[in-house]
């Protein structure tokens, strides 16, 4: 079987046929993790035994006429899920022993599936981080170019799918994670709408902003992973009814294009595959509309403030005392001292300080607060540019999507961004999609040239409130062009 060809929808015809077994498929991807994962670093832990265990149960449904859309396939799990029974460390020192007491909701509906666990996947710390140089554990490299980065937080997730490590995968997206390397990888990356998936079993970095989403290979395997994982639960406060999600798509086929959003900040030639790109859906019958998304200038600055004010509050629970990392001292203050400091990354602790300053007294109305009311500014200006006589596009007409580079550059080499401000500027085009909680897709749109190679560029669709269906139309349309 040719593993760079192979998709869920392609495996799952061939498993019911009976082409090959469920093991069969599972003991190629583990002979491709022994040859490429030491030098990709994609998987932190490969689960073989457990794999090929689940394989043969998975090999019994199918031959019982038992067979679910992922059962027998393949997946990675990023290393912030949880997994009963199995070490989840985050990317983080501080956890690197921890091992989760329960299942992930997601976990659990693709266990019922009868689907295949290859392992565990590299992440920056904790989530904290567009480049996957932030682990603990060693960085993750592009396949495309190992000597530039994957992309982050969800690195080790991408890195697998894209190098044909496993069939699909699952990521966490706080303010592009799952997106941002799924375009410097050239797959794809789906980003639902916030409380769509459940969060129970992820460990929480920005609660209000963290979703769980699929990597695939093609937009209609991620339609497969999101209708499995997808779904009310009563364990996530923040779970969205089902009937929240609405059905069918439009048949205006309008995408609006925030230009005064591209001016500045953006490679030519990424920007220039970007217009390609919207030419070849022009092609196919999509009208292009030039929107006004006034706040969308903001969102940088609103997000920098928010995520690590969340996040500094999430952290607070490793302590050195309750479970993870606990560095033995004379007094409580020193334990908690001396085990979040040699716990924690330069990367999480720089986060927890700039979180703790905005909320802290005397500072928490002029940063946290006031970002919190530009964010419902930015959410609203997303809710008029898709509602019906819509104040932000022009012409006073709503739009079906929002069209957006997923990053303004390719992937960058390793410690090419050292200074943290430039890693933060690359997240321009991804944060306001988690600020706004609505859905979004990277979708691989060709490839611009570094150095004499080929790197991946990303063409992201950003839908309303609920409306995955119209991602997964558009998002096969971009395909057909390619």
């Amino acid at each position: 079987m040719d593993l760079s060809k192979l998709t869920i929808s392609k495996a799952r015809k061939a498993l019911d046929a009976k082409e090959y077994s469920a093991l069969e498929l599972t003991n190629a991807y583990l002979t491709a993790i022994a040859e490429k994962n030491p030098e990709i670093h994609a998987y932190l832990e490969v689960w073989e035994d457990s794999a090929r265990e689940e394989a043969k149960v998975a090999d019994a449904m199918i031959a019982r006429g038992e067979s679910q859309p992922l059962t027998g396939i393949p997946i990675a799990v990023k290393d912030n899920i949880l997994i009963e029974g199995r070490t989840a460390s985050a990317g983080s020192k501080i956890l690197e022993n921890y091992k989760a007491t329960y299942d992930a909701t997601v976990v659990t509906k693709l266990k019922n599936q009868g689907a295949v666990f290859l392992g565990r996947t590299n992440m920056d710390e904790f989530a904290m981080g567009g480049s996957t140089e932030n682990s603990a554990f060693g960085p993750t490299r592009n396949p495309h170019d190992t000597s530039r980065v994957p992309g982050g937080s969800s690195g080790g997730s991408v890195a697998a799918v894209a190098a044909n490590l496993a069939l699909a995968a699952l990521g966490s997206d706080t303010g592009g994670s799952i997106r941002q390397p799924a375009g410097f990888c050239g797959v794809v990356g789906f980003k639902p709408t916030y409380g769509k998936v459940s969060r129970f079993g992820l460990m929480a970095m920005g609660s209000s902003l963290d979703q769980i989403g699929p990597v695939t290979k093609t937009v209609e395997d991620a339609r497969i992973m999101l209708e499995a994982i997808a779904g009310y639960d009563a364990k996530d406060s923040t779970s969205l009814a089902d009937s929240a999600t609405r059905s069918g798509t439009s048949l205006e086929k309008v995408i609006g294009v925030p230009r005064e959003y591209l001016r500045e900040g953006i490679d030519a030639d990424v920007l220039q595959s970007f217009e390609a790109t919207l030419a070849r859906l022009r092609a196919q019958g999509y009208e292009i509309r030039d929107i006004k998304l006034p706040s969308l200038t903001y969102s940088l600055a609103v997000y920098y403030i928010i995520m690590p004010a969340e996040s500094s509050t999430n952290l607070a629970r490793f302590d050195g005392v309750r479970y993870g990392l606990s560095v033995p001292a004379a007094t409580i203050q020193e334990v908690y001292t001396k085990t979040r400091g040699e716990g924690f990354g330069p990367e999480v602790r720089r986060r927890i300080l700039v979180g703790t300053f905005v909320l802290s007294s005397g500072y928490v109305d002029a940063y946290y607060r006031k970002a919190r009311a530009v964010r419902e500014i930015i959410r609203a200006d997303f809710a008029r540019a898709f509602s019906a006589g819509g104040g932000s596009s022009l012409g006073g007409e709503s739009v079906d999507a929002i069209a957006l580079p997923t990053s303004p550059v390719p992937p960058w080499k390793f410690a090419e961004k050292a200074v943290p401000l430039a890693m933060y500027a690359a997240d321009i085009f991804t944060v306001p999609v988690n600020l706004a909680g609505v859905p979004a897709i990277s979708v691989p749109s060709g490839a611009v040239v570094r150095e004499g190679k080929d790197l991946p560029v990303g063409f992201q669709i950003i839908g309303a409130h609920g409306n995955e269906e119209t991602l997964f139309t558009i998002g096969k349309d971009v395909e057909r062009g390619f």
